[in-house]
């Protein structure tokens, strides 16, 4: 698995020279040989899962962190597969060290959705990494693929989402796709894994799923386009759950919509658990290049 040159050679840049780490993840989006060619779906997956642990009740887990470089998160199988993205942006820590894994890692995610067609992601730093794993969340808080609508909301609501924002949230599944190895599941949810549209959500309304026959867990299918194209449990729910379907037929039918609402729900995600009653003061979402502005004179502070 090679790392794409122009991101190993990137030059050291200041502390606070976000518009220097953007440029240098999105030059390792292109990875030839891996998954469709790019990083960047493992880099949504990332920082959704760095993000996703967080537990509104007792204000653990969350993006701040970075557990995953510890066995105790890294290892719980449903990260399986993420050694690829953090191995891949090795070079970018490298180059700038004074960023943090746990900032690192969302901002990652935030810059491959733009670069692959997505909305822009109102991001900030200020995370911190753990200096050992006594702070990493217990195993089980990210979503299962095989189960069903009440283990959806079991799983968002714990960590402060409603209904729109769950179905949102799985519009990520307009990328990427699963692997045998990992998940257990296997295969895209769409035609065009490394570009973000509302497609996963016009599959899920025009198509009929059936449940693939295979040695593997329980995963639905379908080849009206000329290839084999998959659903999980969960995904079903969405449009079999009458809450769940009306935002799904919703962000079918309506784009804007649809990115609208992603990049707020997604925004909030990778806030989770991140403490900033000291450092920021509260405030609108900025432009990109305001906040840029922003992060780089606050961190000056620091």
């Amino acid at each position: 698995m090679a790392l794409a040159a122009s991101a190993s050679s990137a030059n050291s840049s200041q502390p606070g020279d976000y518009a220097s780490v953007r440029k240098a993840v999105a030059a390792l989006l292109p990875q030839p040989g891996y998954d469709d060619d790019s990083a960047g779906p493992i880099f949504v997956r990332l920082a959704w899962h760095a993000s996703g642990t967080y537990d509104k009740e007792t204000n653990t887990g969350g993006s701040n962190g970075a557990g995953m470089r510890y066995e105790c998160e890294g290892g719980d199988p449903a990260n399986a597969g993420l050694e690829h993205a953090r191995l891949f942006l090795e070079p970018v820590k490298a180059a700038h060290p004074w960023i943090t894994y746990a900032d690192l890692w969302t901002l990652a995610g935030c810059v491959a959705l733009e670069e692959m067609g997505g909305p822009k992601v109102a991001w900030k730093p200020g995370r911190t990494d753990f200096v050992d794993d006594s702070k990493c969340p217990p195993r089980g808080r990210l979503p299962d693929g095989a189960q069903a609508a009440d283990h959806l909301r079991f799983i968002f609501y714990r960590m402060g989402f409603n209904d729109q924002e769950i179905v949102a949230l799985s519009g990520a599944h307009a990328l990427g796709r699963c692997h045998a190895d990992r998940s257990g599941f296997e295969g895209p949810w769409t035609i065009s894994p490394t570009r973000f549209s509302t497609q996963y959500f016009k599959m899920l309304t025009k198509f009929k799923w059936d449940k693939k026959t295979w040695e593997g867990p329980v995963q639905y299918k379908n080849e009206d386009l000329g290839e084999e194209l998959m659903m999980l449990p969960t995904d079903l729910a969405l449009i079999e759950d009458p809450a769940f379907r009306k935002w799904v037929d919703l962000y079918a039918a309506d784009r804007d919509k649809f990115f609208e609402d992603f990049a707020a729900v997604f925004g909030k995600l990778i806030e989770l658990g991140v403490d900033r009653s000291e450092r920021y003061e509260s405030a609108p979402p900025m432009s990109q290049e305001a906040g840029e502005q922003k992060e780089a004179e606050a961190m000056a502070k620091m």
